[in-house]
């Protein structure tokens, strides 16, 4: 027998069995959402609302009575769990605010936030219409913020990807249902208009001339009422808040056109303007709703990440498989993936093979082999293998999650020159209305008739929206491109750095080679202490790999498959950049450079192990250049930048590298130390770019003035550089430098753009050359244009 769910009425699934005790009856629910939101009704004594209800509540949407103080319940920590997270001492999460219409918007909600006690920081995106903000949660609760947001005349939830596209979709209906009233009544007005202008009513009797000015004057009640509501609410907030935006202006405009003409309409003298109110409130809506669809278009493929985030998991308990929310998945849980299914968060398989599909967090199309002990991550999709696997760690601490909220802070970040542009158009109202009404004076003394029209068009022509524009929507679209190339913008800064380098210095191993070492040969030297007979390669290989157990280099992989777990190393020191040294059968060993543990270093073997200080072992290893490297070095050159390459590498394997590369500069046998100090050096007098592996150029990178670091995997909140390369590729750097080169292009043109109209409109709507419907017309399209060219960063 199909049950239905009590909550929104859909039937419950095979194999779900929820309930909630609602008036002491267990009801059944299809989700754990349902009952999430039931539970939270009966806990708030609120079953009145079962009872009284006209239909089911909306599936996996919090549609709780108005008695309930949705803001509060988000305060509660199991709750808060699941959208926000500490960082640096504060609490954080990502917010989607529906009503920003421009970047005045943006402004004035960070700026009101910004004085409540207890927030740390705010970061608006006017194009994504989300918001990144920081609390200390002992001295503001989130629902103090959003409360204080939703005073301001906005509305604002943690951030779903699923629930932004539905606000999306919902805003664009209203937006067209207000085209489309005021299209159809336009149209009407218009025809009355031109009957009138063109002498079609000449023969008329005065009242029902009247009759039809009056009909106008119904006609277009609805449009400048309902039609321009969006810009008279922005207004009002604004003002409410003692800011300026840009609807201030356009809100006056409206109003006293239309007051005018019913004033004339009233008292039977003068002109009525209604057909131009009608037509300039259309023009507008248009304006806003081209402008809207394209800042959609860059908030939806830049919400991808978020969409890979999956619902539900399988988890495993005794031996039992029961469904859960993938948010409630803890370490070292144990789950079940199926073909075909989202990998529910980052985990390890324990048992079962399957090709797994990453091409969404690093743009590399084709399915990766994994096998048990290799690591999965969220949002990535297994292909024909069922997984067990244990989780690594919760949700928020995912692979995946901290992408979305490194690639929330690059977007939100401001340049100076938009810092510059947002100081310039927080005045730059205040200068319309202070010109508009001196416009007003003056042509009222001298042509009095056309007083009126000229001004209209003063408050209605400049668009600082345009300049407020010009950087967020550029950012946002140059973001978005490089995540599907699998290029990870950790530092807000990268974008602005990138045009400026002028040195490029690499790592040698897993940077410009693949970082996948064979071990080629292997040299013994001497004989056991305790058992005095000779080394075997065996023996060394097995020492060898005890203490390569606890490196991260990229070399120690090398020597895994020759590990012997009957031999363990302890007191195990790592000296950065150099070697290893511990105990291994009560013998202290050390492996490493030559350059380290040998004092004449006169061979060319890449690794050696020593035991006290008698040489035990030389191993010869080889590792392939990547196939990228010599384009990438090659177009360096051509860019005019310098390359470096800095290696722990002795000298004779550097110079291998070099005759395929032709860099401008090697350095060979260099300590962490060494590579800090040569980047100091180039710094003294250039810009410098540092790519490593992420891991063991930790020092390096972080003195660079930009760092990148090579592949996924790393735990990237904690890697030290500005750039993540997730598709382990080369060529990720090529395309970060095109990108930020056009980025800075393309913001360079929204600001000649918005300036040069700004500056040339203002003047000849003063003198009195621009009509209102030109007006309207030049203002819309400039913010248009502006979002327009910013998504060209979108196409390769």
């Amino acid at each position: 027998m199909n049950l239905d769910c009590f909550h929104c009425g859909e039937p419950v699934p095979n194999g779900i069995n929820l309930t909630t005790s609602i008036e002491n009856i267990n009801q059944p629910m299809c989700c754990i959402g349902c009952q999430a939101v039931a539970q939270t009704i009966v806990d708030n004594n609120l079953t009145d609302y079962y009872r009284f209800r006209s239909a089911p509540a909306q599936k996996g949407e919090v549609l709780i009575p108005e008695q309930l103080q949705r803001n509060k319940i988000l305060d509660d920590e199991s709750l808060q769990n699941e959208f926000a997270y500490y960082h640096d001492g504060f609490k954080e999460t990502i917010l989607t605010i529906e009503g920003i219409s421009c970047s005045a918007c943006a402004w004035l909600i960070e700026m009101q936030i910004r004085k409540l006690a207890g927030v740390n920081n705010i970061n608006v995106n006017a194009t994504t219409q989300r918001a990144t903000v920081q609390w200390q949660e002992n001295q503001v609760k989130l629902s103090e913020i959003l409360s204080l947001i939703d005073k301001i005349g906005y509305h604002a939830l943690p951030f779903k990807a699923s629930t932004a596209e539905k606000a999306n979709k919902k805003q664009a209906k209203n937006f067209i249902k207000r085209l489309g009233i005021s299209g159809i009544l336009m149209m009407q007005v218009m025809m009355i208009a031109f009957g009138l202008y063109f002498g079609a009513f000449a023969d008329m009797a005065e009242y029902n001339i009247q009759y039809l000015r009056w009909a106008s004057l119904f006609l277009t009640l609805p449009i400048v009422s309902y039609g321009a509501f969006p810009f008279y609410k922005s207004a009002f907030f604004a003002l409410k808040a003692r800011q300026l935006s840009m609807d201030v202006p356009v809100s006056i405009a409206i109003s006293l056109a239309f007051l005018a003409s019913v004033w004339a309409t009233f008292t039977q003298q003068g002109e009525v303007y209604f057909e131009s109110v009608s037509m300039f409130t259309f023009l507008l809506l248009i304006g806003k709703f081209l402008e809207f669809r394209a800042r959609s278009r860059a908030a939806d493929i830049s919400a991808n990440l978020l969409k890979l985030m999956p619902m539900t998991a399988t988890k495993i308990e005794q031996g039992i498989e029961r469904f859960i929310s993938a948010t409630h998945l803890k370490a070292d849980d144990i789950i079940l993936i199926k073909p075909g299914e989202t990998i529910p968060a980052d985990c390890e398989i324990i048992t079962g093979t399957s090709q797994i599909n990453e091409a969404m967090l690093s743009g590399e199309q084709l399915p990766l082999h994994k096998t048990t002990l290799d690591n999965l991550y969220a949002g990535t999709i297994n292909g024909d293998g069922n997984l067990t696997a244990k989780v690594s760690h919760s949700n928020q601490e995912s692979f995946l999650s901290q992408l979305i909220r490194l690639s929330e802070s690059a977007q939100s970040h401001k340049p100076k020159l938009a810092q510059l542009s947002d100081k310039i158009a927080q005045y730059f109202v205040a200068l319309i209305l202070v010109v508009a009404i001196a416009t007003a004076i003056y042509w009222s003394q001298h042509q009095p008739a056309e007083a009126f029209w000229i001004t209209l068009s003063v408050l209605v022509v400049t668009c600082p929206c345009a300049l407020s524009l010009a950087t967020p929507t550029a950012l946002t679209c140059a973001t978005t491109r490089l995540n599907r190339e699998g290029i990870m913008i950790k530092s807000a800064h990268v974008l602005e750095t990138m045009p400026e380098i002028e040195v490029m210095a690499f790592d040698k191993t897993g940077t410009l080679t693949t970082g996948e070492f064979t071990i080629t040969a292997v040299k013994t030297y001497g004989a056991f202490a305790d058992k005095n007979t000779p080394y075997g390669q065996q023996q060394v290989l097995a020492i060898a790999a005890a203490l390569e157990a606890h490196s991260a280099h990229p070399l120690a992989k090398a020597f895994s498959q020759f590990r012997d777990f009957s031999q363990t190393a302890t007191q195990v020191v790592v000296a950065p950049g150099a070697g290893i040294s511990g105990e291994v059968n009560n013998q202290h060993y050390r492996i490493g450079k030559n350059s380290w543990l040998l004092s004449h270093n006169d061979n060319s073997a890449q690794c050696v192990l020593m035991q006290d200080d008698n040489l035990v072992a030389e191993f010869y290893l080889h590792d392939g250049l990547r196939e990228d490297a010599k384009a990438l070095i090659d177009f360096l050159h051509h860019e005019n930048i310098k390359t470096v390459m800095l290696s722990g590498d002795h000298q004779q394997g550097c110079d291998k590298l070099q005759a395929k590369l032709h860099l401008n500069s090697v350095q060979a046998d260099l300590s962490a130390q060494d590579k800090v100090n040569a980047i100091k050096l180039q710094q003294a007098s250039h810009a410098v770019a540092m790519i490593g592996d992420g891991v063991n150029d930790t020092p390096v990178l972080g003195a660079a003035h930009l760092s990148i670091a090579m592949g996924s995997g790393t735990d990237i909140a904690k890697s030290g550089a500005d750039v993540i390369l997730l598709n382990n590729k080369l060529k990720g750097v090529q395309t970060l430098r095109q990108v930020s080169l056009n980025t800075a292009r393309i913001i360079k043109q929204n600001y000649l753009w918005a300036f040069s109209y700004n500056a040339i409109v203002l003047p000849l709507a003063v003198m009195g050359y621009i009509a209102p419907y030109m007006a309207v017309i030049g203002m819309s399209a400039s913010s248009i244009l502006v979002v327009s060219n910013s998504l060209r960063l979108l196409k390769k």
